[in-house]
């Protein structure tokens, strides 16, 4: 058994095994705090801990399946095609829509941060949370933050915005399906652009759409913003 678990197998088995339980617990109870990614954490987490397994040891095959973040966001791309007309009438707005996202991301995190007296290295760690991992990891090197934070950050900005939007866009009373994804592929990235399509093909791509620009957008502004607030 030792000499499996030395594997790369080892990662990628638990990482699926465990997240279709997740799935399964999910789907049974419809309770939304339980997030098949929160789920399957945590029981990984448990395994781990319990059979004395070193983090590195499991990482051997779960980088591998993180390797595939970044292609798996660019198939975001397939429904956004079936609905460029759509894009193409609501250019502007969802432009902005984006920006302003962004910056409210940005600003809220250094302005919150601050005001509890976090640390630097905290604070730019932090600031990252609501953009796709592959970009947010290469955000935080790039201004001194700490990658590992980020990754956690990003997981659990994600997870919450996957189980609240449907709840916000309820209560504000958001009915248009442009807005509803723009604001949820802004705030919470793909795993809030699972729930996005799930309330929609349309929700879906525009989601899709907002993870990519609003990860460059904030891979541009962040550097430059520290600079003006410093």
């Amino acid at each position: 058994m030792d000499w499996f678990i030395d594997t790369p197998y080892f990662g990628i088995l638990i990482s699926i095994v465990m997240f279709e339980i997740g799935l399964y617990i999910n789907k049974k109870t419809k309770i939304p705090v339980l997030h098949p990614l929160l789920i399957s954490i945590g029981l990984i987490i448990g395994i781990l801990l319990a059979f004395d397994i070193s983090l590195e040891t499991y990482e051997k095959g779960g980088n591998m399946i993180s390797f595939f973040l970044g292609p798996v966001t660019v198939t975001l791309a397939v429904p956004l095609y079936k609905k460029i007309d759509l894009l193409k009438k609501h250019t502007k707005p969802i432009l902005i829509g984006i920006i302003v996202g962004v910056f409210t991301s940005i600003l809220s995190v250094v302005g919150l941060t601050k005001l509890f007296g976090y640390e630097d290295e905290m604070i730019y760690s932090l600031i990252p949370k609501s953009i796709t991992t592959p970009i947010g990891i290469e955000v935080s090197e790039s201004i001194g933050g700490i990658p590992s934070i980020t990754v956690v950050s990003i997981i659990v900005t994600g997870i919450i915005g996957a189980i609240v939007a449907p709840f916000v866009c309820k209560i504000f009373r958001i009915e248009d399906k442009v807005a509803k994804g723009i604001a949820i592929g802004t705030s919470s990235h793909a795993v809030g652009t699972s729930k996005a399509m799930e309330m929609g093909e349309t929700e879906g791509a525009m989601s899709g759409l907002a993870i990519g620009l609003a990860g460059l957008l904030t891979a541009v502004i962040v550097p430059i913003l520290l600079i003006v607030l410093d």
